[in-house]
């Protein structure tokens, strides 16, 4: 066994700052009232961090990269039969983090443009017609219960794999370091302090634009009378 450096700080960043942040939106959402300013908060910080990690999948480290471990269907295949071999997402597991990344890019995006009819509008609810914000509105609450089967089993799978299988899933996220054996021994690469800049500032202009920076003002109010 040989102990390699799999995720790289900027990685496991993501990841604990997605669970917190997911979490947030999930609980503010059910307390509802005021609670729906940070509920917006959370909603753009997942904006910020899906942005993040889809460049971060393109200029990051070896295991970080999408080329590196999204599965095609000979890796599904070996898989299944117990013959893949490999460090990282195994191939099941890359296409829960696809699943995961897309539903809660949805999820947020669709959260842009949502209403509750009373007191909270979503940042871009002025870029679409009332219709169109109601028909997305539905979007975005039917999809709140597909993240929580989605969570629930990404979850028993980690406990599952940790637990069951023994190959912990969650230390590795934590440290960075894995121990392997075999071949299975390469250190990651790349990913380096121009990369994560360049990551950093296209969330940055992601949450900018997702915040209504690209809008126009909205109208002034009708000036008091005094009537």
């Amino acid at each position: 066994m040989k102990s390699i450096s799999l995720w790289d700080l900027p990685t496991r960043l993501f990841h604990w700052l997605l669970v917190l942040a997911v979490t947030g939106s999930l609980v503010t959402v059910s307390l509802g009232g005021t609670w729906m300013l940070w509920h917006e908060r959370f909603g753009l910080t997942i904006v910020g961090l899906i942005s993040f990690r889809l460049v971060w999948g393109i200029v990051g480290s070896t295991y970080a990269r999408f080329l590196q471990f999204v599965p095609g269907p000979s890796a599904i295949s070996a898989y299944l039969k117990g013959e893949w071999q490999g460090v990282g997402h195994n191939p099941l597991g890359a296409l829960s983090v696809l699943a995961m990344l897309g539903l809660l890019g949805f999820q947020a995006v669709t959260g842009l443009f949502a209403s509750d009819a009373i007191a909270f509008n979503g940042p871009l609810y002025r870029a679409v017609s009332s219709e169109w914000s109601d028909t997305i509105t539905s979007w975005h609450k039917l999809t709140e219960w597909v993240i929580y089967g989605l969570i629930a089993l990404h979850i028993a799978s980690v406990l599952f794999y940790t637990l069951v299988k023994k190959d912990n899933l969650i230390a590795p996220m934590v440290s960075g370091r894995k121990d392997v054996s075999g071949i299975q021994n390469k250190e990651r690469a790349g990913g380096g302090l121009v990369a994560f800049i360049f990551a950093v500032a296209v969330a940055a202009f992601a949450i900018w634009v997702a915040s209504g920076g690209l809008l126009p003002p909205p109208p002034p109010p009708p000036p008091d009378l005094g009537w």
